[in-house]
C-alpha cells in the first residue's frame, strides 16, 4: 500500500520501476520532475486515479474528489485547467442510483470550477475485480493569463529560473503560506469510515482552486505551488526543499489546524501535518509579497483560513518546525499515508 501513498516509499518505487521504463521527451516540464502536471508544447496535462473509500463520505464524494484534485493539479503549475476526461470503471452489480449520483457530481462540480468533461470511458469488472468504483480523470490547460505579470512581481525581488510553478523554484527567504485548515479531509474520512465520530465537526475540504489561484496570480509574486494531497503538508514541504536545495522553517502556531483535527490526531497517534487534503494549496512567494496574496487569499471563501507559516532557509537542509515550547523538530516526509484510501 505504501508504494502508492504519496511518500518516499512511493517516490523510490516510481523512480525505479515506473519512470525509469519511459522513453524521454523534450518538454518544459518533464515527467521526471515530479511535479503536479507535465508542460508539453506549452500544453498543461495531468491525470489522476482516484480509489477513494468510501465513495460518499462528509463534505464530498468521489465524484467531486476527481474533479477537484484534477483541476487543482494544472492550476498550481499556473495553467488554466480547460478541459477533462473522465474514465469510469465499474464493479458488476454496482446500483445504478449510486452510478448517477456520482457522475451528478461530477458533472456540478465541473460546472461550479467551469472546467468541463470533454470526453472519456467507461469499463465494467466481474464482480469482485474491483471496489464497486474508480474514475480516472485527465485535464488539459494552457499558460494563465496572469503567470508572466505574477512572476514579473517575483522578479522584482530576486531572479525567477523558471517560467512555471514548479517544485524546484524555492529560494531563500521565501515565504510559506497555506489557504486553510490542514487535515481536514484525511480526518473526515477517516473518522468517517471506522466510525470514530470526529466527522460531525471535520467535513473534508474538498474544492476547485482555479479561480482562488488565478486571483493570487493576479496579485502576483508567487513562485511555487502545490495541492497538499497524500502525504499532506510534510511531503509537499520536503519535496520543495528536496528539489529546491533549500530548507525551510515553520512556526507551529501559525500552522491552521481545527481543534477536532489536532484531537483526532491526537487519539490515533497520526501528525496532521502528513495528512492529506483535497481543498487547500501551499504557496511560497517573494517575501514582499506575502502580504497581499494572504489578503487575497482571506477575501475568497476558500482561503479564508490562510496564514503564513513560514519562510525558506539557507540555514539548514531541512524541513524544520519551531514548536510552541520553543523547541524545534525535523519534519520528515512521510513514508507513506498514514490514512490510506483518501483519494
Amino acid at each position: 500500500m505504501n508504494h502508492g501513498a504519496g511518500g518516499e516509499t512511493m517516490q523510490e518505487f516510481l523512480s525505479k520501476h515506473i519512470v525509469s521504463h519511459f522513453p524521454k521527451m523534450r518538454s518544459d516540464v518533464p515527467l521526471t520532475s515530479l511535479d503536479d502536471s507535465a508542460v508539453i508544447d506549452g500544453i498543461v496535462f495531468t491525470t489522476d486515479g482516484h480509489t477513494v473509500k468510501p465513495l460518499f463520505f462528509p463534505g464530498g464524494d468521489i465524484g467531486s474528489l476527481s474533479v477537484a484534485g484534477t483541476v487543482n493539479d494544472i492550476s498550481v503549475i499556473g495553467g488554466r485547467p480547460l478541459a477533462l476526461s473522465c474514465a469510469v470503471i465499474l464493479e458488476e452489480g454496482l446500483d445504478i442510483d449510486i452510478v448517477d449520483r456520482v457522475m451528478d457530481s461530477v458533472g456540478k462540480t465541473s460546472a461550479a470550477c467551469g472546467v468541463p468533461v470533454a470526453t472519456g470511458d467507461t469499463k465494467v469488472v466481474e464482480a469482485g475485480a474491483i471496489d464497486r468504483m474508480m474514475i480516472v480523470t485527465s485535464a488539459v490547460g494552457k499558460r494563465s493569463e496572469h503567470m508572466d505579470h505574477n512572476l514579473s512581481v517575483a522578479s522584482q525581488y530576486r531572479k525567477v529560473d523558471s517560467k512555471w510553478l514548479t517544485d524546484d523554484n524555492v529560494r531563500d527567504g521565501d515565504a510559506i503560506i497555506v489557504s486553510g485548515t490542514l487535515g481536514d479531509h484525511g480526518v473526515s474520512l477517516l473518522s468517517f469510515r471506522e466510525g470514530y465520530g470526529f466527522e460531525s465537526v471535520v467535513k473534508s475540504d474538498i474544492a476547485p482552486l482555479n479561480g482562488l489561484i488565478e486571483k493570487v496570480l493576479k496579485k502576483g509574486g508567487a513562485v511555487t505551488m502545490k495541492d497538499p494531497t497524500r502525504g499532506g503538508l510534510a511531503n509537499t514541504l520536503n519535496e520543495w526543499s528536496s528539489k529546491s536545495r533549500i530548507g525551510i522553517e515553520l512556526n507551529e502556531t501559525d500552522i491552521p489546524l481545527k481543534d477536532a483535527v489536532v484531537n483526532a490526531c491526537d487519539l490515533l497517534g497520526i501528525d496532521p501535518l502528513s495528512i492529506g487534503n483535497e481543498g487547500k494549496v501551499v504557496i511560497a512567494c517573494v517575501p514582499d509579497a506575502a502580504s497581499d496574496i494572504l489578503k487575497v487569499l482571506r477575501s475568497h471563501p476558500y482561503g479564508k483560513d490562510a496564514n503564513i507559516i513560514g519562510y525558506a532557509t539557507s540555514k539548514t537542509k531541512h524541513v524544520t518546525v519551531r514548536t510552541s515550547v520553543g523547541g524545534r523538530r525535523i519534519l520528515e516526509p512521510p513514508v507513506g499515508d498514514p490514512v490510506p484510501r483518501i483519494c
